[in-house]
């Protein structure tokens, strides 16, 4: 498929994003200082990427998706998160699922088609709801304390979820629990938002992405049909994910964070232009210190973009995935706070959008897989190619 020309369905309209992500881009950037403020989540951003056909991108072509693959999913990513990086982590979710639905055997045919026939016509979003206040992240070991119950009619699912990106939006949870057999199967149960027995409880307050409205879902005897548990499997035993999900997770997730750290050196080569003071007679960006920096940065996100080209052509492997994640993230980090390093004041008053781009790039780190768990992945495959 081309990066350009875009089909959303089988005979439907074709989408040039060429034309289309420009003013996608800056129309979420209008009103992404009011939502971080705020705290609210954008739900007209939600409501232009429907009517542009982008959120069933990489769902099935015979479900009426656009089929999508990695690059035009990651070019998509960074249009919408250099308007708005909450946004993105919302439609990143979304991406990974639809990309993922055939590789998911517990997904029958007659789910995948309401799925993605829900978000094809009413802009339905998915998220997999996994993280708890006593587990923490699921990534890190350990059972969830949400349990699935058989009854006669379903499962019955009881439990708490924190930070469910994009909460308030959802139309459905894939809710990570355990069954109450002796033996617990563990997978994910998908949930209807709207079925009863579900609160959502509005405790998200942290400093960046503040518009994701990842907030606490409770869940307490909600009812949920025998077939939409997918797949849950014997502790221990490997998740039905592909081997390319990692890597389009890594990919996606990170390109977030590059996309803030670009608006960032933006904002930084501009204010530096516009700045001078009376002292020098000329612009800040005259003076070589200032050249470094802003060379400095453009090579960091040379390394980023190199690093997601290659995740993106399929040239990193499955552990490698997860450095490309660490690397490009660390970068843009990095990227961020030396052009705060900088500014002095007028990088850290909200006047102006830079103290955003750092509070936000922040939130890289915690996206699985984590850094220390990167790193260490890596050093082990080391040794053990030397029989160590």
């Amino acid at each position: 498929m081309s990066a350009q020309l875009l089909s959303i369905a089988p005979q439907g309209p074709t989408l040039d994003l060429d034309a289309i992500l420009p003013g996608v881009t800056a129309a979420f950037a209008a009103t992404a200082a009011q939502h971080d403020r705020a705290g609210t989540l954008p739900v007209e951003n939600f409501a232009l990427l429907h009517r542009h056909g982008l959120l069933v991108l990489t769902a099935p072509r015979r479900l009426g998706g656009g089929g999508g693959d990695l690059a035009e999913a990651r070019r998509v990513i960074s249009s919408v998160a250099r308007g708005e990086p909450a946004t993105a982590l919302v439609l990143t979710m979304q991406y990974l699922f639809h990309a993922g639905l055939d590789d998911r055997s517990g997904f029958s045919e007659t789910l995948k088609t309401r799925v993605v026939g829900e978000a094809l016509r009413d802009g339905a979003l998915i998220n997999a709801l996994r993280v708890e206040p006593d587990l923490g992240t699921p990534a890190r070991g350990g059972l969830p304390g949400t349990i699935a119950r058989r009854a006669a009619e379903g499962w019955r699912l009881d439990g708490r979820k924190i930070f469910s990106t994009g909460s308030t939006a959802l139309t459905w949870m894939v809710v990570w629990a355990r069954s109450d057999d002796a033996e617990p199967l563990v997978g994910g149960w998908l949930v209807r938002a709207d079925t009863p027995g579900i609160r959502i409880e509005e405790s998200w307050d942290h400093i960046g992405l503040r518009a994701s409205a990842s907030h606490d879902v409770v869940f307490e005897d909600v009812l949920v049909p025998f077939d939409q548990a997918l797949e849950p499997r014997p502790v221990g035993k490997q998740p039905p994910y592909s081997a390319a999900f990692a890597n389009w997770s890594a990919v996606l997730t990170s390109a977030i964070y590059d996309a803030v750290a670009r608006n960032a050196r933006d904002w930084l080569v501009g204010w530096l232009i516009d700045r001078k003071p009376t002292n020098l007679g000329a612009s800040l960006s005259t003076l070589p210190r200032f050249q470094e920096v802003v060379g400095t940065i453009d090579g960091l996100l040379l390394q980023n973009r190199l690093l997601l080209d290659a995740g993106t052509s399929g040239a990193t492997s499955g552990l490698e995935a997860g450095l490309v994640k660490h690397l490009v993230t660390e970068n843009a980090i990095a990227a961020v706070e030396k052009a705060i390093a900088v500014t002095g004041n007028a990088g850290l008053t909200r006047h102006n959008p830079l103290e955003r781009h750092l509070r936000d790039v922040l939130c890289g780190r915690i996206h699985t897989p984590q850094g220390d768990v990167v790193l260490g992945s890596i050093g082990r495959a080391a040794f053990a190619e030397r029989g160590a």
